[in-house]
């Protein structure tokens, strides 16, 4: 099964940040936002955002797994 599959079953996307959490939480943790999707794509996982350019293109401030792509 490839990857995205098994993690898109287990994660979904807050529409605000794009924050991925499991998918019984009814609050992003990161922004609050209660709106949701489950469908997004590609995922990538910030452990230090002082040290990598892909959180500073994308303006996360918070470590964890991020879609890439929200469906619509």
């Amino acid at each position: 099964m490839p990857a995205r599959r098994k993690y898109s079953k287990l994660f979904k996307a807050c529409i605000k940040c794009k924050y991925l959490v499991p998918l019984d939480t009814p609050r992003c943790p990161v922004c609050g936002s209660e709106n949701f999707t489950e469908n997004w794509s590609g995922i990538v996982i910030v452990v230090d955002m002082e040290k990598s350019d892909i959180a500073k293109m994308l303006d996360i401030k918070v470590p964890g797994r991020y879609a890439i792509r929200l469906g619509t």
